[in-house]
């Protein structure tokens, strides 16, 4: 009987370990307590105020980020684009993935990484043993560059402090950066990825790791390899950290 105990107990453990690494919280046995949608947004990087009991602040959620970019004019890439392509996927990711800037089938069709480069994601996303709606995935940048240029710095100026305020709603353990222009706007550093990549780095207190974009890795598979190892970094931290 012991035996059994002892065994059900360790799979217990193990089936909350794998919950945990596929982006599922705490388990809550009792109804939380309701926080009444009339209460200020906290400031930044603030997940709740209480005194005397009472919640003072909330806070903001995607669906709120994004109806506050729904017409953004904040810089000239407003005029070219179709779609604002805010982000997908799980709004509790433990995990997030922020690519460089939208492409004409993102641009399309309003979602980050649906092209050929969101295909190989999915891929690299498979071999960890997660999907799509288990991460968040979004960009730097929300709208296109034409003729997909690189994003110049004042465009990224206006969107970061979105990216910012979606990194605070979805409160991530781990960010992983994806490509040049995503690595060195995050970290402020001109350094080649090539020498920043296969090392933690952090943004707004974040753990993050940073690796080629898949669209590097369409043009250059031998790269994969070197991805692959950053991502087995970011698996060994996911599961430390269950």
């Amino acid at each position: 009987m012991k035996k059994d105990l002892l065994e059900i107990s360790r799979q217990a453990r193990a089936l909350l370990q794998d919950l945990r690494l596929l982006g599922v919280g705490d388990l809550v046995m009792s109804s939380p307590r309701a926080v009444p949608p009339d209460l200020p947004v906290c400031p930044l990087h603030v997940t709740g105020v209480e005194r005397g009991g009472r919640v003072l602040c909330r806070q903001e959620t995607l669906e709120e980020i994004r109806a506050e970019l729904e017409d953004c004019r904040r810089c000239p890439l407003c005029e070219g684009r179709r779609n604002i392509v805010f982000g997908v996927g799980n709004p509790q990711a433990r995990l997030v993935f922020v690519g460089e800037a939208p492409g004409r089938e993102e641009d399309e069709r309003g979602e980050p990484f649906v092209g050929e480069a969101g295909r190989l994601l999915d891929r690299i996303l498979f071999a960890m043993g997660l999907r799509r709606d288990q991460v968040y995935i979004c960009n730097v940048e929300k709208c296109r560059p034409p003729q997909n240029r690189d994003p110049r710095p004042e465009e990224i100026a206006a969107c970061e402090p979105y990216l910012q305020r979606q990194l605070a709603a979805i409160n991530p353990r781990i960010i992983v950066a994806l490509g040049r222009i995503a690595v060195q706007s995050l970290l402020r550093e001109q350094s080649p990825i090539s020498r920043l990549r296969g090392r933690w780095h952090t943004y707004q207190g974040i753990p993050l790791m940073p690796t080629y974009h898949p669209a590097y890795l369409l043009r250059n598979p031998a790269g994969k390899r070197e991805v692959w190892e950053d991502m087995k970094q970011v698996l060994k931290r996911l599961r430390e950290e269950s």
